[in-house]
């Protein structure tokens, strides 16, 4: 197979499209996409092609219709319409394309990416379109969206004679990089969106934590770069600072990272602190939402955090501040009827919060349940008064979630 052939960009070049099917339209898009003029000639035209072309003349193609384009296209498929124009190019200066008969060409089309300043064209010297198109639309992947303005900015650089090929080199890496923090659900992988899925399939880098569970690790691709960023409860391997670190390292190397977050990245998961040196850093960066314990834990355990006429609202909350502090502003809401609070981070506070509701007078029968790794296969619930809260506290494992109302009724309703 020969492949001696030389791409090259030709402007303002003057073309004839010959023909009025669909190969002939199949040539015409190609030609508008790259807002490059053309007149075209044929007997009849597809009305595809009459609401596409403007420069068109209706008749039967005859030599004396060229005039000094220097390009012609042969989309008629006709063998005698290429014999002539075969003869033609003997005598005058003219680059012919007969469509799909390769070995007539004196160029071939290749497969573009999307018509910007930076644009790639595919070719597989006729052999395979298909096949050029296949790593055309590959290479389109590779090409930042907001590529142009940042070649914009390139070219006034240029124009001051700034040329930095190291700098621009690290732009580009970064360019190329992205940032996901995706949220994990509670920890089931067939709880995990299918866009969750789709980018721990994909990415480059995976950071993870304790709370994402070995199911959904297991799901990381075997040649993926996984990091372990620990943070747990009284030991934390990384602190939120080196993951931040961490995190725009890895895109500073141009790579795809995926910050794993258990549940749903905003809902206490520090997500907002990641997603603020990502954006500073100048790094493209996208949000996975993922379902959050605080409210699909609670449906784990069939206890519906609304039930009407048990609940007409319902808060979430965390026990847990910066610095190892606690929280103990939403205890009041414990006496608030026909209402559910769902604490996070709240298993190892447990008393000081009856401490407090003790303090404020609340009632001590109050219903409370424990849910403890919600949807996996070790999920435990616990229900009890508010009063036997830190005893039944003792038997439940972390991760777990304290539920707080009258729909913690529905617990034994619905789970037998």
């Amino acid at each position: 197979m020969k492949s001696a052939t030389l791409p090259i960009l030709l402007k303002d070049q003057k073309i004839l499209l010959i023909g009025g099917g669909k190969v002939a339209l199949q040539k015409a898009q190609v030609l508008a996409a790259n807002e490059i003029e053309f007149r075209i000639i044929s007997e009849k035209f597809i009305d595809e092609i009459t609401k596409l072309a403007t420069n068109r003349i209706q008749k039967k193609f005859k030599l004396k219709d060229i005039e000094d384009e220097q390009i012609i296209i042969d989309a008629t498929g006709n063998p005698k319409v290429a014999k002539k124009l075969i003869k033609y190019k003997k005598k005058y200066p003219i680059l012919l394309n007969v469509v799909d008969v390769p070995g007539l060409c004196d160029f071939y089309f290749m497969a573009l990416t999307k018509n910007r300043p930076l644009q790639i064209a595919v070719s597989s010297n006729g052999a395979s379109p298909t096949a050029a198109k296949f790593f055309r639309d590959e290479c389109e992947k590779l090409i930042p969206q907001d590529i142009t303005a940042y070649l914009q900015t390139k070219q006034k650089e240029r124009d001051q004679g700034i040329i930095d090929i190291a700098q621009t080199q690290q732009e580009l890496l970064v360019q190329r990089s992205k940032v996901y923090l995706v949220g994990c659900g509670l920890g089931d992988v067939e709880l995990l969106t299918i866009k969750a899925y789709r980018v721990i399939q994909s990415v480059d880098v995976v950071l993870y934590d304790h709370l994402i569970s070995e199911e959904i690790r297991q799901i990381i691709p075997e040649q993926t770069l996984k990091i372990s960023v620990g943070k747990q409860k009284g030991f934390h391997s990384k602190s939120q600072e080196e993951i931040n670190a961490l995190i725009l390292y890895h895109a500073r190397q141009g790579k795809s990272v995926a910050r794993l977050k258990s549940g749903d990245p905003f809902v206490f998961g520090r997500g907002a602190e990641e997603l603020l040196d990502i954006i500073n850093a100048g790094v493209a960066s996208e949000i996975i939402p993922g379902i959050s314990s605080s409210i699909s834990g609670c449906s784990m355990a069939g206890i519906p955090i609304t039930a009407r006429g048990y609940a007409a609202g319902f808060t979430v909350v965390s026990a847990h501040l910066r610095g190892n502090s606690i929280n103990l502003d939403w205890v009041e809401l414990l006496e608030k009827p026909n209402h559910t609070v769902v604490v996070l981070m709240g298993l190892s506070r447990v008393k000081k919060i009856v401490a407090e509701s003790q303090r404020l007078g609340i009632a001590q029968h109050k219903l409370c349940a424990i849910v403890s790794n919600a949807s996996r296969p070790n999920q435990h619930v616990v229900t009890c008064s508010l009063r036997e809260l830190p005893q039944c506290a003792n038997q439940i494992q972390r991760p777990a979630i304290l539920v707080f109302g009258d729909v913690v009724k529905f617990h034994k309703i619905f789970k037998g």
